[in-house]
């Protein structure tokens, strides 16, 4: 009889913990996606101009990333890196033309990862790319995000591929502003499992048409442009890789030639001040919601933007301005309020990070490494530094102090980031720096396959067509 009840007792006692485990429901996740936002955000202080109010008290709730890297500075592959958690250099992914769902099986993907694991996975906006959309991947998207309004009659809207310029409209006369709608109304929901709700917002991507009074935050005649040495010095020591990816003649030249390269700036920063608005609204909603004490929130950009820095213009490049993007955290119970970290990280983390928080298993296809001790402790160990790929076999690597640049042909460049913030002095033809770059090349791909089109890789693809060349790379992701 004793015996008995020993075993009645320790069945009841472990019957108990089970029970105990289960009446903890997983986090809500709230994944908030900005397209284009650089570092001019005010919490990293790169900007004075910037007036990001909402952004920073989102930023001060929990921790706050200061060198966060994006895995490729262009759209479509950022976000395809790292909604699979598979570098471009492993998929295939390199540009906006590149249809990713060809390379990635929908079972790889985070948002298809959270269902199979208890999650309903509701979206709106910019995740991935909306060239090449997956919307069955979800239980629930939004689709009619409404109608973007044309620029006023007679005005302007920039110069050359530049596209700015204030609308006379309301708030909610963009598209940005129901893609939060969406998330607000699901915020305020009840849901019977937890939740994986993304919300992407395109703004401050271009076009930076927006209503007048963002302009107005910004005078004219208060704008500063962004550091830049005189024309042609800032390439003078870049080989001709890197010039090539700068492309002067294409944005720059004409920008600086109009005479408005301010006014341009003015367009950026109001853009940003719109999505500002939009946080603001998104934050009241989640201070609001049922779900406020037990969501994670994950806000993160797909990659930087150059305004004229290295006389270059968008992204599609590997210096400081098109890979910097802000990274912020806050996860009840583990983040304290502002905490910054200065660890480099790159976004190939948050789908590790994701499943470590929510106590999921991580796909071993996985190339990112769970920053939850960061989040924990922002001075802890860290000695994995950022990864940044645009383009076949040419790579950035970013640690706390220095980035170093290697392109497909060879040509390099290396950068002291504490000595040089603006990337204007290129160190790589120092011999006295050879073991630095052999140092941080150990992190770059050692397999780098070729891109969608089968080109300009190793050549192994050549001959195949497309079509074959594109269902070889599905049967490699399974």
């Amino acid at each position: 009889m004793q015996r008995l009840l020993t075993v009645l007792s320790a069945t009841l006692a472990f019957s108990g913990s089970v029970f105990s485990a289960e009446a903890k429901p997983k986090p809500n996740v709230l994944f908030i996606a900005i397209d284009d936002l650089r570092d001019w955000v005010s919490y990293l202080g790169h900007n004075a101009q910037s007036q990001t109010p909402n952004i920073d008290k989102l930023a001060a709730r929990g921790v706050a990333f200061t060198r966060s890297y994006c895995a490729v500075p262009v759209c479509n592959p950022s976000r395809a890196a790292l909604m699979s958690g598979m570098r471009p250099s492993t998929t295939g992914v390199y540009e906006n033309d590149d249809d990713w769902r060809d390379a990635i099986a929908p079972e790889l993907t985070l948002n298809m990862h959270m269902r199979a694991n208890g999650y309903t996975a509701l979206g709106s906006g910019k995740i991935y790319h909306e060239a090449y959309t997956r919307h069955q991947d979800w239980d629930d998207y939004l689709e009619n995000e409404g109608g973007l309004p044309k620029v006023p009659k007679g005005q302007s809207d920039g110069v050359g591929g530049i596209k700015f310029a204030p609308l006379d409209c309301k708030d909610e006369d963009l598209n940005d502003y129901k893609i939060v709608d969406y998330a607000i109304d699901q915020l305020g929901k009840t849901h019977d499992k937890p939740v994986f709700l993304a919300c992407g917002i395109h703004k401050p991507h271009m076009p930076w048409n927006v209503p007048q009074k963002y302009y107005d935050m910004h005078p004219l005649d208060q704008i500063e442009l962004p550091p830049h040495l005189k024309p042609g010095e800032d390439l003078a020591d870049i080989p001709p890789a890197g010039v090539r990816m700068a492309h002067p003649k294409t944005d720059h030249y004409p920008m600086v030639e109009s005479g408005r390269w301010k006014e341009a700036v003015q367009g950026y920063l109001a853009a940003i001040s719109y999505t500002d608005m939009l946080i603001g609204r998104l934050m009241e909603a989640y201070d609001k919601s049922p779900m406020r004490d037990n969501t994670i929130i994950c806000f993160w950009c797909d990659h930087g933007w150059h305004l004229g820095e290295k006389e270059h213009w968008r992204k599609f490049a590997l210096w400081e301005e098109a890979t910097r993007a802000p990274l912020l955290w806050v996860v009840p119970g583990l983040t304290k309020p502002n905490t910054v970290c200065n660890r480099t990280v790159d976004f190939m983390s948050i789908y590790p990070t994701l499943c470590d928080l929510c106590g999921i298993d991580a796909p071993k296809h996985l190339e990112g490494k769970s920053i939850r001790s960061l989040l924990e402790n922002p001075d802890a160990a860290w000695e994995t530094p950022a990864l940044t790929t645009y383009t076949y076999n040419s790579h950035a690597v970013r640690s706390e102090g220095w980035r170093y640049i290697r392109y497909m042909n060879g040509d390099e460049e290396l950068y002291d980031e504490t000595a040089d913030p603006n990337e204007w002095k290129n160190l790589a033809a120092d011999p006295a720096q050879a073991e630095r770059k052999a140092a941080m090349a150990k992190f770059m791909p050692t397999v780098n396959k070729d891109d969608m089109n089968g080109n300009p890789g190793s050549g192994k693809d050549k001959g195949m067509s497309k079509k074959a060349r594109k269902k070889k790379l599905r049967q490699e992701a399974k």
